[in-house]
């Protein structure tokens, strides 16, 4: 490794034959090598370099555009949701109106008719009652005329005898008969 070193070492004292020659300076070196690649990087570089920026900058535009399309469309989006919003909204509104009025329809309707089975249920009280009152008093009165006849075949048992017992049966048989003549 020394003898390459050595040997660019010795070209550097070789005396200058003309304008060729190598210059051992390093600082001086570099930015002469410095410059010239950056020369050839520009002059060759340049259409890539601008072919990249170019290519870069559409993408930038492009992304920039398909997002204020996107936003766009959003912003639609975001206005039909209102709108279908204040419209749900609305409709909500009406059916809690229309409820609260159908609530207080159904509310008097089920007063009424309570009403009515109220009013239905007194008067089958009041004709079960009456029914009730005119079997007591049929039942009292045929206890009573049970016990009226009984008390009077109890007389007429006593009272009777045979004989007066013939009479009466003959005049009712008498009776009967002439019923009898009469429908004929």
């Amino acid at each position: 490794m020394k003898n390459v070193t050595d040997s660019f070492v010795s070209l550097g004292h070789w005396p200058s034959a003309g304008s060729f020659g190598f210059n051992t300076d390093i600082f001086s070196t570099n930015l002469i090598n410095l410059s010239v690649v950056l020369g050839v990087l520009i002059f060759f570089g340049k259409g890539v370099l601008s072919d990249l920026l170019d290519n870069r900058k559409r993408r930038i535009l492009n992304t920039i555009r398909n997002s204020e399309e996107l936003r766009g469309g959003a912003i639609e989006q975001l206005e039909k949701a209102r709108a279908r919003l204040r419209k749900v909204e609305m409709e909500a509104e009406q059916y809690r109106v229309n409820g609260y009025s159908e609530i207080e329809r159904e509310k008097l309707n089920l007063i009424n008719s309570t009403s009515k089975t109220l009013e239905q249920l007194e008067n089958y009280k009041k004709e079960t009652v009456q029914f009730e009152q005119q079997r007591t008093i049929n039942q009292v009165r045929q206890r009573v005329f049970q016990q009226a006849l009984r008390g009077a075949l109890g007389t007429l048992n006593s009272c009777l005898n045979n004989e007066l017992h013939l009479r009466t049966i003959s005049a009712n048989i008498g009776m009967l008969e002439s019923m009898k003549e009469i429908t004929d």
